[in-house]
């Protein structure tokens, strides 16, 4: 496939349709989080709530959930649509949210009336509280062996998103226990790699002071793909009032060449909570990896690795947390079908079909841009294991 041209193999074939609406969806959703961010951002509003871990929630988790949901089912048919995803309705459903649930309403209706744009259906009248809350509601999943299951993370990386930094809206469709098809919406991520570096903000403000680009790419993008096409492509936000238009300036995007530990460049969570950070450093050590690594909120960082920014990103877990599908079944597609490589530390492929956790995870994840580095990496991991104290 050598032109830069969407071809036949995204366009056509089994699971065609099921991409094409599920790129529209993450575009519509993506629109949706950046006006709720620039709220979050401008104002300090209190629309952010605490999960039972203490994550934070905000107004865009559940909007963007009740609309996937809710277009989701109207493509397909209810019936047809298993959805595994992140958040429920216990807390919207209190007494004491009552501002927050005419919110998040509020905003799905908002979002679902600019449906059109993306090429998808509007409602004939605004949804109800209860049908938003439905909504939200359907998508009670939990995934497995057999069957259909979309997998949604409405947003990931809440923390980066009421910071007004980078997070993702990712949705994938598994079948069988395999990830057939990964979308990726990063509405924050600069086009140019060393932004990554900068707080969003930083960078929008440097980015008004430079001639405006010939197009919108440095706004966001959405990825995607289909499992077995060999191919991952990326698509601008859609911004204002422009409408989406197929194929909407896609372009393919692949991995990196680089194969040296001294040349790569490494992925780095900047939420400490639920990685063994220590263990990653010494790794980096024993790898030789030198340059200065990326510090990139939530999925974003499978799209660096992708896109070519990056090279590698290690997952080490602390004790007792259990990875969840909704966070890399979309991105560990994109990479692979980009040219990656994404296994546990153990070297074996993640196992998307036992439920809402990446169950049987050998230690930890390691993403890399090719095999070779991939090799080093679980090389050093056996190396170093038995010396650390995980």
């Amino acid at each position: 496939m050598g032109s830069n041209c969407p071809d036949s193999a995204m366009d056509n074939g089994k699971y065609s349709e099921e991409l094409a609406v599920a790129v529209r969806i993450v575009h519509m959703a993506c629109c949706l989080c950046r006006r709720v961010q620039e709220k979050l951002v401008s104002t300090n509003n209190e629309q952010v709530k605490s999960k039972d871990d203490d994550s934070p929630v905000t107004v865009a988790d559940w909007s963007v959930q009740a609309t996937v949901s809710w277009i989701l089912a109207e493509v397909f048919g209810s019936q047809n649509v298993a959805i595994v995803a992140e958040e429920e309705i216990q807390t919207l459903s209190k007494p004491d949210s009552a501002d927050l649930l005419e919110a998040v309403v509020n905003t799905v209706n908002e979002c679902l009336s600019d449906a059109p744009k993306f090429g998808l259906k509007r409602p004939d009248d605004a949804l109800r509280t209860s049908q938003v809350l439905d909504a939200i509601s359907r998508c009670n999943s939990t995934g497995g062996p057999e069957g259909r299951h979309w997998i949604l993370d409405p947003v990931d990386g809440t923390l980066g998103f009421v910071r007004g930094d980078q997070y993702a809206v990712a949705l994938a469709l598994i079948e069988d226990g395999k990830v057939v098809i990964g979308v990726l919406g990063c509405p924050n991520y600069p086009m140019k790699k060393e932004w990554l570096n900068y707080h969003h903000k930083f960078y929008q403000a440097m980015s008004k002071q430079s001639p405006p680009a010939s197009d919108s790419w440095e706004k966001g993008c959405v990825m995607y793909t289909k499992k077995g096409s060999g191919e991952a492509w990326m698509q601008p936000m859609v911004l204002g009032n422009e409408k989406l238009e197929w194929p909407n300036s896609a372009r393919l995007i692949k991995v990196s060449s680089i194969d040296d530990p001294a040349m790569a460049t490494l992925c780095e969570p900047v939420e400490k909570a639920n990685s063994n950070h220590s263990f990653t450093k010494g790794l980096v050590y024993s790898v030789g990896l030198r340059k200065q690594p990326l510090r990139v909120y939530s999925m974003v960082k499978y799209a660096a690795i992708a896109r070519g920014d990056a090279e590698i990103y290690m997952k080490f877990a602390r004790a007792g947390y259990k990875e969840k599908i909704w966070d890399h079944a979309a991105g560990v597609l994109i990479v692979e079908e980009a040219g990656g490589v994404v296994t546990d530390a153990g070297g074996h492929p993640l196992d998307f079909s036992r439920g809402i956790y990446l169950e049987g995870l050998d230690r930890g994840i390691i993403v890399c841009s090719g095999a070779a580095l991939h090799e080093k990496i679980i090389g050093a991991v056996y190396a170093s294991w038995e010396s650390s104290n995980l």
